[in-house]
C-alpha cells in the first residue's frame, strides 16, 4: 500500500508546558520535565505529522528512539517540540526531533516509526 503525501519535509511543531505530571524531582528542588514526557511529546508530534496523509484505519507506531536529554525545563516553564520527517522506506519512517524551552535545547534525536492498520499487527 503507498501513502500519498508523506514524503521526506513534511513538519510539525507542537508547543506545550511542563506539568507536575510531567515531571520528577528525585534531583532535588522543584519538578523538572523527565526524559520518557519529553520523548513521549516527540513520538506525539511525529504521529501528528503524517496521520493527516494515512487512511483512517491506519496510524503510526514508535519501533526505536535515539534522543538525548540536554538540559532541565521546570514545571509550568513552556517548551516547543518538533518532528522533520527525514526518511520514508516503505511503511517505515525516520523523524528528526527537538525540544526547545525558550533558553536552550533540551533534547534532541530521531525517531523510527512505522505504519500500520488500527487493531492489526502490520
Amino acid at each position: 500500500m503507498r501513502f500519498p503525501g508523506i514524503v521526506p519535509g513534511l513538519r510539525g511543531e507542537r508547543r506545550l508546558v511542563v506539568s507536575e505530571a510531567m515531571t520528577t524531582i528525585h534531583a532535588g528542588g522543584g519538578g523538572i520535565l523527565t526524559a520518557p514526557s519529553m520523548i513521549m511529546e516527540m513520538e506525539i508530534t511525529a504521529q501528528i505529522v503524517t496521520q493527516p496523509y494515512l487512511p483512517e484505519d491506519h496510524t503510526t507506531v514508535g519501533y526505536e528512539i535515539c534522543v538525548r536529554h540536554r538540559r532541565p525545563t521546570p514545571v509550568g516553564e513552556s517548551f516547543t517540540v518538533s518532528a522533520e520527517l527525514l526518511e520514508v522506506d516503505g511503511k517505515r519512517l525516520l523523524f528528526r526531533v527537538e525540544a526547545r524551552n525558550a533558553r536552550d535545547l533540551i533534547g534532541d534525536g530521531t525517531l523510527r516509526r512505522t505504519i500500520v492498520r488500527r487493531g492489526g499487527l502490520g
